[in-house]
């Protein structure tokens, strides 16, 4: 089976909107087995949107359209599919009484007239209900193909695709797709995808896909199987081999699972504490461990240490060290992480320091030159590390590069 994906909203064209639920239906897809082959983005113009459904009905077995399933004028995108396949529409009384229900528990009184729009249903199709706003979703089934209508909010899509949607496809859909992931960190892209050149030249069932991510590498191996324990059958040799390959490089194989969320597994399974002594990061270290639930447990602070000042008075970084090697260097960076552990009773510590540009590099220390110090149990490591980008990306990569090297560390008392 395959699917197509229209998005419908001249807001998306315009760059307003982030379009989500591309991304989100064709995961979703995935899983069950239905490949996307097209995604097509279209305005709120009824000439375009019609050649859009036109074009996806004749080389596509379901066509799922988001948006355009509102009350006000331009939203244009069930009356132009009803069209396409010369349905009329009809007032659906029990989609009138599920808007009134809806407006009653948002304690909303006044429904205004083109409320009822949402109402009107192309004949012969199969009604979606909307749990979490007005606009029902919609199915209409002809020639074998399926045209299904959701609207455009996440919040409401989402649950109405889990709920109607999902199940309607599988009971059509005889293969599955179960995949894993394997997450990596620590090696580069093009070193990573030169390791496993050779699985990937001769993949045919299941595949290798690579996903770069700043800092990391993603592989999802994916099988077509029968059901999902035949996947998993061909799946887990393969994700065998890539863990034989990379080593301590794989965090995971969990899709869900983050490498913050990694290491505060680990912290918690060793019952460490942790601080972080932030500078050029300027506390993007801390964020990504206090994303992870419970992390309260193991992380004490977040020190944001950027004045040279905040350096010797917070950290104890000597007035000498930051004079003779300054802010940048080895011997700082060194001073940072015992610091922070020291004064904050830690079992384990990170300290960075850098310049992230775009300004302040010099020759001999360069934009994206960066030390990330490291502490557990007594035992203090500093790595300079050169990074290459914007601003943003120096940062960013020196917050998955230090997050990195302490799980390393930690591995060596697991």
């Amino acid at each position: 089976m395959t699917a197509e994906l229209i998005s419908v909203g001249t807001e998306l064209l315009l760059g307003n909107i982030v379009n989500t639920n591309a991304a989100y239906l064709s995961k979703k897809l995935a899983e069950i087995g239905v490949s996307v082959y097209y995604q097509t983005t279209v305005g709120d113009n009824k000439k375009r949107l019609k050649e859009a459904i036109s074009l996806a009905l004749s080389r596509s077995d379901v066509i799922i359209l988001s948006g355009g399933l509102g009350p006000t004028a331009d939203d244009l995108t069930k009356e132009t599919a009803a069209e396409v396949l010369g349905r009329k529409l009809y007032l659906d009384e029990r989609t009138m009484e599920q808007i009134r229900e809806y407006f009653a528990r948002i304690h909303r009184e006044n429904v205004t007239e083109n409320n009822w729009k949402q109402a009107m249903i192309p004949e012969s199709a199969i009604i979606l209900e909307n749990h979490n706003g007005t606009a029902p979703g919609i199915i209409m089934e002809e020639n074998k193909k399926s045209l299904i209508l959701l609207p455009g909010p996440p919040n409401e899509l989402e649950p109405m695709f889990e709920e109607s949607v999902l199940p309607y496809l599988q009971k059509n859909e005889k293969k599955v797709l179960y995949s894993r992931m394997v997450k990596i960190c620590g090696i580069g892209e093009s070193n990573a995808e030169t390791m496993v050149k050779d699985l990937m030249e001769q993949q045919v069932n299941p595949t290798i896909a690579p996903y770069a991510k700043t800092g990391e590498v993603h592989f999802r191996v994916t099988a077509m199987a029968d059901n999902k324990e035949a996947g998993k059958k061909l799946v887990l040799p393969v994700v065998e081999e890539l863990k034989e390959r990379f080593g301590a490089g794989v965090y995971t194989t969990k899709e869900q699972v983050t490498l913050e969320q990694k290491l505060v597994k680990m912290l918690k399974k060793l019952k460490f504490t942790m601080v972080t002594a932030e500078s050029c990061t300027g506390g993007m270290i801390a964020a990504r461990m206090i994303n992870v639930p419970g992390v309260s447990e193991v992380f004490h602070a977040g020190l944001v240490t950027y004045e040279n000042r905040a350096k010797k008075e917070i950290l104890g970084v000597s007035k000498k060290t930051l004079k003779k090697y300054g802010a940048v260097s080895r011997e700082t960076a060194e001073e940072m992480v015992i610091g922070a552990a020291e004064r904050c009773e830690a079992d384990v510590a990170v300290s960075v320091t850098g310049i992230a540009g775009p300004d302040g590099g010099t020759k001999e220390k360069p934009v994206g030159l960066v030390y990330i110090g490291c502490y557990v149990c007594g035992e203090v490591e500093v790595y300079e590390c050169h990074f290459t980008g914007t601003r943003e990306k120096i940062r960013e990569n020196t917050v998955v590069t230090s997050l990195n090297l302490i799980r390393l560390k930690l591995l060596e008392y697991m």
